[in-house]
C-alpha cells in the first residue's frame, strides 16, 4: 500500500511533525510518497526528500497554497488519491484543517490522532483525554489519518528521493488569506521543543511566570507552556497552553512547576521521554506520572535550581 503524507511547513522549513508522520507512515509496510503544498516551496520540498524512507516527494507550487488553505489544500490531496492506498497528515493545525475535508470529499471515515499502527488497516487512537486506547478497523478502501505526532519517533536523514512536481487541483476559492498576526518566537516553538518548562496555577500570577518560569526556561533553552488553568486565570497567553485541549507536547525533558495533573493536561504531555515534577502536594496527580518528582515550595525549589545550573 503506497502512503502519501501531507508535509507541514512554511515554504522553507519542514516541521518536526512531518518527519513523525512519514515515521507513521513507514510502519504501513508500502512506499511512502510526501506532498509539498504551497508558494516558493522549494526549500521545504528539498527537506522532505532528505527524510528517511522517503521514495518521492510531490511538489504543488502555486499561489492557492501559499498559505496551506483548507479547501485548496483537500482538492489537491483528492486529485491525488487514487494512487494512493492511505493519506496522512501530522495532527497539526494543517492536517486538522485539511484531513477531515478530504474524508468528506471522499466519502470516508477519518481515523484521527493515531497513535499506533496494529496493521494495513487497524490502529489505535487515544479517546477520554488519553485514558483509553481504542483499536479501530477501518474497512475504507482510503485510509484518511490524522497522527499523533508525539507517539513516533522521527525519521532521520536519508539518501535524497525524487522531486515531482504535479498539477495545482482546481480552487474551490470558498475562503481567502487575509492576514496573520504571528508571536516572534524568542524561545523554541512548543510543540518541536527538546526541553519544555510548564508552570500551572500554582505559579499564582503573571509576574511569576516572568520572573519564576521563563527564566528556567531560558537557563536550559526550553520553550515554555502552561497549564488551561494558568492560561484561564491569564497568567500565560493560550499558545503555551498545554493539554487535551492546548499542545500536544513530547519533549526529552517536560518539567511541570505548580502543576496539579489533571488528566486534561497529562493527555498533552504523558508520552514526555523524562517528567519532573515540582508541587507542594504531594497527593497531586502528576507525581503519578513523573519520573522525577519533588515536594517543595517552588518559589524556593526553582531559585535553588538556578544556582546549581549556573554552578554547572
Amino acid at each position: 500500500m503506497t502512503t502519501l503524507v501531507l508535509a507541514d511547513h512554511d515554504n522553507t522549513t519542514l516541521r518536526d511533525a512531518t518527519a513523525r508522520a512519514v515515521g507513521a507512515a513507514l510502519k504501513l509496510d508500502g512506499d511512502v510518497h510526501v506532498l509539498v503544498a504551497g508558494a516558493g516551496c522549494k526549500p521545504a520540498a528539498e527537506a522532505a526528500a532528505r527524510l528517511a524512507g522517503v521514495r518521492k516527494v510531490l511538489v504543488a507550487d502555486a499561489a492557492a497554497y501559499d498559505h496551506l488553505i483548507a479547501e485548496a489544500v483537500a482538492a489537491l490531496v483528492v486529485s491525488l488519491a487514487p494512487a494512493y492506498g492511505a493519506l496522512l497528515a501530522p495532527s497539526t493545525s494543517v492536517g486538522r484543517d485539511v484531513m477531515p475535508r478530504v474524508a468528506a470529499l471522499l466519502d470516508v471515515m477519518q481515523i484521527s490522532d493515531m497513535s499506533a499502527v496494529i496493521g494495513p488497516d487497524t490502529f489505535d487512537r487515544p479517546v477520554f483525554a488519553g485514558n483509553v486506547i481504542e483499536t479501530v478497523r477501518s474497512k475504507d478502501a482510503k485510509k484518511v489519518i490524522t497522527v499523533r505526532a508525539s507517539a513516533f519517533q522521527a525519521v532521520g536523514a536519508g539518501d535524497p528521493a525524487p522531486i515531482e512536481p504535479v498539477a495545482p487541483a482546481a480552487d474551490p476559492g470558498l475562503t481567502q488569506f487575509v492576514s496573520e498576526d504571528l508571536p516572534k518566537l524568542e524561545r523554541p516553538e512548543l510543540t518541536a521543543a527538546r526541553i519544555v518548562v510548564s508552570g500551572g496555577r500554582g505559579v499564582a500570577s503573571r509576574d511569576n511566570f516572568k520572573t519564576v518560569i521563563e527564566p528556567l526556561a531560558d537557563k536550559l533553552g526550553a520553550a515554555v507552556g502552561a497549564s488551561r488553568a494558568a492560561v484561564d486565570a491569564g497568567y500565560a497567553p493560550n499558545d503555551w497552553q498545554v493539554g487535551q485541549t492546548g499542545k500536544i507536547v513530547a519533549p526529552d525533558l517536560y518539567m511541570a512547576i505548580g502543576i496539579s495533573g489533571a488528566i486534561q493536561h497529562l493527555a498533552g504531555m504523558k508520552d514526555s521521554r523524562i517528567i519532573v515534577a515540582i508541587n507542594n502536594d504531594a497527593e497531586a496527580p502528576i507525581f503519578s506520572v513523573a519520573d522525577f518528582g519533588l515536594v517543595a515550595d517552588l518559589y524556593q525549589a526553582v531559585p535553588e535550581l538556578m544556582q546549581e545550573l549556573a554552578k554547572a
